[in-house]
């Protein structure tokens, strides 16, 4: 009997018995990728039950590997059949195509499976709660992977073991998923999407009971179970499932109605808006967001806004934009702001594919960054929370919350106002985390972000959410430009109360794990063993936090207060003149991210000399600590 079915290595370890060649030996040997493939065929076809279903490969990603095993592309195999995707920002993501590295039918399905023996384990009660399953609009046709067949595929793994699936009918916001899990009561919950990846890409972001986004240490127990699950059960091919089983329920219309209904709790001014002259543009990105942005704002009472005709509706090509990111800023807003000056309309809402994100610009042209539109909004939500708690002793059960790359204005914030503000590691997992244990203990998150434009109103979802923050700044706009004040006028208002917050945020790409590695290696023995760097751009280091290995200068014992990740690289400076800086690795992409942030007292307002320090330091920190010309790194474009 042949070993664990589409295992590579597990073929590789038979081949070599019978050639009496080494394991290396056969994988770059191409008769034993035709074995391979053999293997995979009679293996599958041999247990497949032909009254399920029809076809159990997906023949383009079978076509995929023949054409590079016909074609002698052995690198190329060997790097999409020798390594697994492993979870990383609460799941999976990576390029569609054929392999065990990339995102396929087969990946999925095993990932699912995987999830079903965790979570059978995790709940006992899984058979009544079920999961919630989610889609975007990602689709590749070269390898035959859409992110609804990959939806489908998940729910036939959880369906043919009798779990109730709550499988949406047509694509979503990421968000809903998350929504429905807490709404639903199901253990967990699936969103097949990419986000702001690049087109190529797809991905698997699972959610918890509680609606946040997996973290640590359930991710590495999800692995460890997908590792022991890699043969796939003959009915988890079987997509007709989602249409023939009574397991299956189509929560789309309960779950939209519900959400909007409960947009209520961070709609402050209907009547307002019900007047309001203000006209905005939206684009949706080619994604998932314009039904959905339309309905939010007539839930708060607005005339819908005005969208992007280009961008209206999805597009898996993105044909439009170099990246459908629009934390890019204005050279991905072009269309938008072009249509916004014709139909004189102040403000540019985009969200990203999958409508999780928001960015925001104000008429003529500013486009706020993460930082800037989340003291606008996190100024927002406090003013309106104190409008309707007047008891100043509510305040002590109030918190707002920020991924520690992120800007300190919160903090600024709170040490005025009297709330509590807590950090979390970068990823909104994190923050999910810390909203699910502060409401064990009656606390309320009012407010959370992370400067990646990515935003939290409320508590209607325990994750960023696009949608409502779009309705949300359109509702806070009508009221500043009510008083003759813009959204920049207020931001200028906020710096000069709390202090001018200034921040610069940029990456440079690294494809190559070593050099990175090597990068950070020196940071942490940057004149001796075990030193780090003293000083940048001229100024003191004061404090070094190392996360990935749990060094922290700044506490008593040297010990970092947040969580130890290994995994991944993050170390941020202090610097003697009030500058924060930090270099991390992104979890997502091949990035090597920097974060600088002046945090000037209130009353220090000579913004230029503030703006020329920080970019002095910034400058400094990379040429210094990152060395992009010596390391080949690739500068992101302006």
């Amino acid at each position: 009997m042949l070993v664990l079915t589409f295992h590579f290595l597990s073929y590789a370890r038979e081949w070599n018995v019978s050639t009496n060649k080494s394991r290396s030996q056969a994988i770059e040997d191409p008769h034993y990728f035709t074995y391979f493939m053999s293997c995979l065929e009679s293996n599958v076809q041999s247990q497949a039950d032909p009254k399920a279903h029809t076809g159990v490969l997906n023949p383009r990603t079978r076509a995929q590997i023949e054409a590079l095993l016909q074609d002698g592309h052995v690198e190329e195999l060997r790097r999409r059949l020798l390594s697994r995707m492993t979870f990383g920002t609460a799941g999976l993501r990576a390029a569609m195509g054929a392999g065990f590295a990339l995102i396929n039918d087969l990946t999925i399905i095993q990932s699912t499976q995987g999830m079903y023996k965790f979570l059978a384990r995790s709940f006992p009660d899984f058979g009544s709660r079920g999961v919630v399953v989610g889609f975007d609009t990602r689709a590749q046709e070269a390898s035959g992977c859409n992110s609804e067949r990959l939806a489908r595929l998940t729910a036939a793994v959880m369906l043919c073991k009798d779990i109730p699936v709550y499988l949406f009918s047509t694509y979503v916001p990421t968000p809903f998923v998350p929504y429905a899990v807490k709404r639903l009561g199901a253990a967990a919950g699936v969103m097949v999407t990419a986000s702001h990846n690049p087109k190529e890409d797809n991905g698997y972001k699972v959610y918890w009971h509680n609606g946040a986004q997996i973290s640590s240490p359930n991710d590495k127990e999800i692995l460890k179970f997908i590792e022991e699950s890699l043969e796939p059960w003959s009915e988890s091919w079987d997509e007709s499932l989602s249409d023939s089983s009574p397991l299956r329920r189509d929560p789309l219309r309960e779950i939209c109605h519900a959400y909007m209904e409960d947009l209520n709790s961070v709609c402050f001014h209907r009547e307002l808006n019900t007047k309001s002259p203000l006209k905005f543009v939206h684009s949706s990105f080619h994604g998932v967001g314009h039904n959905y942005v339309q309905q939010a704002f007539r839930a708060f009472g607005f005339s819908p806004p005005i969208p992007v005709p280009e961008q209206k509706d999805p597009d898996p090509n993105f044909p439009t934009v170099s990246c459908p990111n629009p934390e890019e800023g204005e050279s991905v807003l072009e269309l938008s702001l072009r249509l916004a000056e014709r139909e004189n309309a102040k403000i540019v809402l985009a969200t990203d594919p999958d409508a999780d994100r928001l960015a925001v610009a104000e008429c003529v042209w500013k486009v706020f960054t993460g930082n800037e539109l989340a003291a606008l909004l996190g100024w927002w939500m406090l003013f309106n929370w104190k409008e309707t708690h007047p008891c100043q002793a509510d305040m002590g059960r109030v918190y707002m919350l920020a991924t520690t790359v992120s800007s300190k204005i919160l903090k600024a914030f709170a040490q005025i106002e009297g709330f509590h503000f807590e950090e979390t590691l970068p990823g909104f997992k994190w923050i999910g985390k810390k909203i699910h244990e502060l409401a064990k203990t009656g606390n309320e998150v009012i407010f959370a972000f992370e400067e990646s434009i990515g935003f939290l109103c409320g508590s209607m979802v325990p994750d960023k959410d696009g949608v409502s923050a779009a309705v949300v700044v359109a509702e806070m706009a009508s009221y500043l430009y009510n008083k003759n004040q813009t959204l920049h006028q207020q931001l200028q208002n906020i710096f000069e109360v709390y202090g001018y917050h200034i921040s610069t945020t940029s990456y440079v790409i690294c494809k190559e794990p070593l050099t990175v590695k090597r990068i950070f290696t020196r940071i942490r023995n940057f004149e001796d063993e075990n030193t780090y760097p003293k000083s940048s751009g001229g100024h003191r280091i004061m404090h070094v936090r190392d996360v990935t290995t749990g060094y922290d200068s700044s506490q008593p014992d040297n010990r970092c207060v947040l969580p130890v990740t290994k995994s991944s690289q993050m170390i941020t400076f202090t610097l003697q003149n009030g500058i924060v800086a930090t270099l991390r690795t992104s979890g997502t992409e091949p990035k090597i991210k920097f974060y600088t942030e002046f945090c000037a007292p209130p009353g220090k307002s000579d913004i230029s000399s503030l703006e020329e320090e920080l970019k002095k330091v910034t400058n400094a920190l990379v040429e210094e600590f990152l060395e992009p010309d010596k390391n080949n790194l690739i500068r992101r474009s302006t």
